[in-house]
This record gives C-alpha cells, structure tokens and sequence, in this order.
C-alpha cells in the first residue's frame, strides 16, 4: 500500500510544471516563426513538435492537479527572450528551459518516490523524456562529425 505524501507540495510542483510547460509552448512557437535560412523546414516542423509536446505535458499536469483536488495555475514560466534568432543561440535557450522543466520533474519524483505508483510513473516518464529531448538538442548544436557533447557536462 502507498505511504502518504504532502499533496500540497505535490500540488505545486505539478503547477510549477504546468507553467513551465505552456511556457515550453509560447517559446517552442515563437521560436518557429524566428527560423530562416536553407533547412527551416524541418527545423520549424520540429519546433512545431515540441510545442505540441509540451501542450500534452501541460494538459497530463493539469489532469494531475485536478485528481489531487488542486487547482491549476493560470500562469506561465518565464520567457527568456534574448532576442538572439541564430539556430544555435534558440536551441541553447532551448536547453536552458528544458533542464529547468528537468529539475521540476526530479523535484516531483523525490516528492513521491515510494508512495505513489502513478505520480511516481508519470514523474519517471516524463524525467526519460526531456533528458531524451535534451540530448537531441546537444546533438544538433554540435558540429558535423563531433562526438562529444556540446555542452560538456551541463548536458547531463
């Protein structure tokens, strides 16, 4: 049977994680507008994707919040906007945001680690995710033929 766990603090992880994700949506779309050059096609489609990506993790947090008898935030996480529209400087803010919403992830799986299977399954799942979507990332902003990461240990 599952030990209890401080909902309220559960409560505001999961309402951090909400703003942080429709913030994952403004940035991700603003950031598809700001494509330009030879390969905007498909780096806007995948930008498109992960704006849709976190809409879906908004919406799953916001269910969450709801079944706990929460009630989910209407705000959103900040918006770094440097006003820097090079591929390279979009996806490192891009990286940025997503070890943010990483962090609040492991924060929800500490909360709950051993007391509840489903908010213990969703907080592993969605941690397997953004670290997938962080190395995709690191991946991109390396130069052609670079094994290494590209952003060194802040990466993992």
């Amino acid at each position: 049977m599952a030990q209890a766990f401080d909902k309220d603090a559960v409560i505001r992880i999961l309402n951090r994680i909400l703003e942080l994700e429709l913030a994952g949506v403004v940035r991700y779309t603003h950031y598809a507008q700001m494509v330009y050059g030879f390969n905007r096609i498909p780096i806007v489609s995948w930008l498109n994707a992960q704006a849709d990506e976190s809409l879906l993790h908004a919406r799953q947090a916001g269910e969450l919040i709801t079944s706990l008898g929460g009630h989910p935030s209407l705000g959103i996480g900040p918006l770094l906007e440097t006003h820097q529209h090079d591929l390279g400087d979009i996806l490192r803010e891009s990286l940025a945001h997503e070890k943010e919403a990483l962090k609040a992830y492991y924060d929800l799986l500490d909360c709950v680690r051993d007391r509840d299977v489903r908010l213990e399954e969703y907080a592993r799942t969605l941690i397997a995710e953004e670290q997938a979507h962080q190395d995709e990332v690191d991946k991109m902003l390396r130069a052609p033929g670079q094994i290494r990461s590209a952003a060194g240990e802040a990466a993992s």
